[in-house]
């Protein structure tokens, strides 16, 4: 049996028969597209700042008493403390993690692109 007989412009149109020539694409690129063997060095967008209530009532506690550290023993404490405690948890973030963004740092892709280089074909 036979398959179905499909009008003549339909079969040209699967070929691609309609197509009368193929162009180049319209943008070439004028360089090879590879990855380059190092990124710019970007600032890290910094976190939001830590302890900065603390830190305002110390400065306040020395202001009113003229700078005196053994006035302010107590509110240079709490600030000591809560730095401290900023920091063990940052460090407490694993450094290898990728960024609030889900960007890696630049300074970890250029490592990373140092030990894997691009294998460079020259003809």
């Amino acid at each position: 049996m036979a398959g179905p007989a499909y009008p003549a412009w339909v079969t040209r149109w699967v070929s691609g028969q309609w197509r009368q020539r193929k162009r180049p694409p319209t943008l070439r690129p004028p360089r090879p597209l590879a990855l380059a063997d190092k990124v710019a060095n970007r600032r890290e967008q910094g976190g939001e700042a830590t302890c900065i209530t603390e830190m305002s009532v110390m400065m306040a506690c020395w202001k009113q008493n003229d700078f005196n550290d053994a006035a302010c023993a107590e509110e240079i404490r709490v600030f000591y403390d809560c730095v401290a405690k900023a920091e063990k948890q940052r460090r407490s973030q694993n450094e290898d993690a990728l960024s609030s963004r889900g960007n890696l740092p630049s300074s970890k892709v250029n490592k990373l692109l140092r030990r894997f280089p691009q294998i460079r074909h020259y003809t």
